[in-house]
């Protein structure tokens, strides 16, 4: 627990055997993590027996899919602060701690990887990917008048449980454009945020998002066209309540 509250972290899982027990181990050592959500993608490696060795609790998201894979977890999810992270080793276990000292003051703790203190020279974070995360944070942060953004794609973050409950039922995108509507959904609820920098490490195993420029290029315009989608949408009255 974290200040007497009970944390979940859900881990979205496709194909990660390389990483993923190493990982739920560096978590347990935080000891303050109640639950792990392993939420298994249609994997079809040791993903699922690795997880479970590990002492995590393994549920299938037969949807492929990012969106969907968190979704699933953000339902199963039973603490009041609930954590997103990635079971690849590009993430450390550590930042939680970093993370956590905000959630009192926010609602949100999102996590950045485009500090450059905090690349690792062997992690896929290039030129053109970290520009591009930059520049679709901050047109995020201009067409939405929001605290400084500058990842738009990083799934290392925590949510307050009511936060989670607010935007759950609206949330829609089950590919790999998820992240940003989150964020955005967040603001529509009137909830504050804080963009936190993380390390950010070489991937254990092949990255399904960025392991090429083409699929990195894409998931970009689809994260475009969401925010553009969004403002659009607001601009006719869609709102949280």
């Amino acid at each position: 627990m974290y200040k007497r509250k009970k944390t979940s972290l859900i881990l979205p899982a496709y194909n990660e055997e390389k990483a993923i027990e190493k990982i739920i181990k560096n978590f347990q050592s935080l000891n303050i993590i109640d639950e792990i959500i392993v939420v298994n993608n249609n994997s079809n490696d040791n993903t699922k027996r690795y997880a479970k060795r590990a002492g995590a609790k393994v549920i299938k998201e037969e949807k492929q899919g990012f969106g969907h894979t968190l979704q699933k977890g953000l339902h199963e999810a039973s603490g009041a602060i609930i954590i997103l992270c990635e079971p690849d080793g590009t993430f450390d276990a550590e930042d939680t701690l970093r993370l956590l000292e905000h959630i009192d003051t926010y609602d949100v703790v999102i996590g950045s990887r485009t500090h450059p203190d905090f690349i690792d020279k062997d992690s896929n974070m290039g030129f053109l990917i970290r520009i591009g995360n930059v520049l679709l944070a901050k047109c995020m942060q201009i067409l939405y008048a929001s605290n400084t953004l500058s990842d738009c794609g990083c799934t290392y973050r925590i949510f307050r449980k009511d936060v989670i409950q607010k935007i759950l039922p609206f949330l829609t995108v089950g590919q790999s454009h998820f992240l940003p509507e989150t964020v955005i959904l967040s603001i529509f609820a009137h909830k504050s945020f804080i963009e936190i920098p993380v390390h950010y490490r070489k991937r254990l195993g092949y990255s399904k998002i960025t392991g090429s420029l083409k699929r990195a290029m894409y998931v970009g315009t689809m994260m475009l066209f969401l925010i553009l989608d969004y403002r659009i949408k607001r601009s006719f009255g869609f709102k949280i309540d």
